[in-house]
């Protein structure tokens, strides 16, 4: 085992790099990514310049949401490889001083696993109570009215027990009880293994889902004016339900004071998902505020929507936050292995691309990148006959699912499927992202893969990007401006994010960092321009 000397805060502020291992590296040839195949590319994520990797589940698993749903925890899936492939992936990561956080997915296990194969064979069994089982409705019906996120029912019938069981996602993930005390500490059973094996922390999957009302209380309807398509498509009834029980109890934060307490003796560090259209930051605020439950959350406000995110938006969010979770730490993202890819969701020019990677940087919170987005990988189209995604097929054509994002990486541009595998792969590589494969940009200074490394770097070396305050944050005209400052060093940003030049007041004394530099006064940024000055006079960065 390989453990990492890393500070208490080592999170506050760092930059990820989110591993989807099916579809990074194959190097056994069977068609899907394997953990071997990250060791190998490893050196590509840390000449980026990040501090940690984050890789998606690779668990024993059915694979019916491609290890999503897990059958066992503590090992790895043959697809991917064996636990001596995770040691070795542990040992090369720190070597290159990458901190590694594995996606560990408690609010449910898959029908497969042995603890639901036991709590479904009776109603009196050692794990009887392990899961979320009720009785159905006098006329036979389901419990209540809750809904599954990937469409229909939230309960499936089991005719051995004769009840319903929760399944919040696909009926072969059913959910576990948090209510029942030995579930508790089964998981925690499962991040220690994980810690004692050398990992740095976790990214936990739907993490206010964790714990249902006991009572089993309808959901009250959502009003239309309140619906968004932020964390489900529009297209899913699941967004017409107001979610006060079937998710988001107020106990849960009790269990995650167990986990960070656990955690804290690793100095390991969590960033957990939250999954709510309505108050998704305000529980940020109430899971990431203090030191006791969860140091970061990852956070849907930049991750959805079809169009670029304006400069107002973007003031709108960051004033929220600050009203809802003023201590609360958030992890920001463009893009991840559940959304359309940025570049493609709001049909990006290369100027723009570059605005918004230097702006993510810039933002008070911590930040996950997802892979390719450094080549400037868009959206794949997947034809139905080749779709792989159960949500896709659910709900196809009208929302085609998250295997457009998914398809696998490219590395070398001549070569076949892109360098990815010798053989078929699990998605079809699209032709167009060979010509973005890093043995044929790395070459080009002018490459999207280089303004990332900057970005990043700009961003190590300034504190007050990093960790420090956000103030000021204002909007006019489609240009976004904030302060960031720590210690002494306030630095001013400026993003122009149009398509139009637009000078920029900037009283007193500013000297430039990056981007754009003051003159008289006025910056003048260019469309899609930046500027990041350093307030002079009596302040040192």
């Amino acid at each position: 085992m390989t453990f990492l000397e890393k500070s208490p805060d080592w999170w506050r502020g760092a930059v990820i790099y989110q591993i989807y291992p099916r579809s990074f590296q194959d190097t056994n040839g069977d068609g899907v990514g394997d953990l071997p195949g990250i060791t190998r590319r490893l050196d590509h994520v840390a000449r980026l310049g990040v501090e940690a990797i984050w890789i998606s589940p690779f668990f024993t698993s059915p694979m019916k949401d491609f290890g999503y749903d897990v059958s066992d925890y503590c090992d790895v899936d043959p697809l991917f490889g064996t636990l001596a492939d995770f040691d070795a992936l542990i040992a090369r990561a720190h070597d290159l001083g990458l901190k590694v956080l594995i996606d560990l997915v408690l609010s449910h296990t898959s029908d497969h696993h042995p603890w639901f194969q036991e709590s479904r064979q009776s109603r009196t069994n050692p794990k009887a109570d392990w899961y979320v089982w009720a009785e159905p409705k006098p006329d036979g019906t389901a419990p209540n009215n809750w809904l599954s996120i990937f469409g229909g029912p939230a309960w499936a019938w089991d005719a051995r027990r004769e009840q319903y069981y929760l399944h919040n996602f696909l009926t072969a993930q059913p959910d576990l009880n948090f209510h029942c005390p030995a579930v508790q500490e089964a998981l925690l059973a499962v991040a220690k293994f994980w810690l004692d094996r050398g990992v740095d922390g976790f990214r936990l999957d739907t993490i206010n889902f964790y714990m249902h009302d006991a009572a089993l209380r309808d959901n009250p309807p959502l009003p239309v004016e309140e619906r968004n398509d932020q964390t489900a498509p529009k297209v899913n009834p699941y967004n017409h339900q107001r979610h006060l029980y079937d998710k988001n109890h107020p106990q849960n934060i009790v269990f995650l004071r167990k986990l960070r307490k656990l955690m804290e003796g690793y100095r390991a560090a969590a960033v957990g998902e939250i999954g709510d259209s309505q108050r998704g930051l305000e529980i940020l605020g109430e899971y990431t505020s203090g030191t006791e439950a969860m140091q970061m959350s990852y956070a849907f406000e930049l991750l959805s929507g079809h169009a670029p995110l304006a400069a107002e938006h973007i003031t709108e969010v960051f004033r929220k936050l600050e009203a809802v979770a003023p201590e609360g730490w958030a992890c920001w993202a463009y893009s991840n292995h559940d959304v359309v890819r940025h570049i493609s969701r709001w049909s990006l020019s290369d100027p723009a691309v570059r605005c918004y990677t230097t702006l993510l940087m810039c933002l008070k919170g911590s930040v996950c990148l997802y892979q390719g987005e450094e080549l400037g990988l868009p959206e794949a189209e997947i034809a139905y006959e080749d779709l792989q995604d159960p949500y896709g097929k659910e709900f196809w054509p009208e929302f085609k699912g998250r295997d457009g994002c998914r398809t696998p990486m490219v590395w070398q541009g001549n070569e076949p499927q892109g360098g990815f595998s010798t053989a078929k792969p699990w998605l079809p590589v699209p032709a167009s992202h060979c010509a973005l494969a890093p043995d044929v940009v790395e070459g080009d200074p002018g490459a999207l893969i280089h303004h990332y490394r900057r970005a990043i770097a700009l961003r190590q070396a300034h504190p007050a990007l990093r960790s420090g305050a956000m103030t000021a944050i204002a909007a006019e005209a489609g240009v976004l401006r904030f302060l960031r400052s720590e210690g002494e060093t306030d630095l001013l940003c400026l993003f122009n994010l149009t398509d139009n030049p637009a000078p920029v007041s900037c009283p007193g004394e500013w000297d430039a960092v990056d981007g754009a530099g003051p003159a008289a006064g006025v910056v003048a940024l260019p469309p899609w321009g930046h500027a990041i000055l350093r307030r002079s006079g009596g302040r040192h960065g």
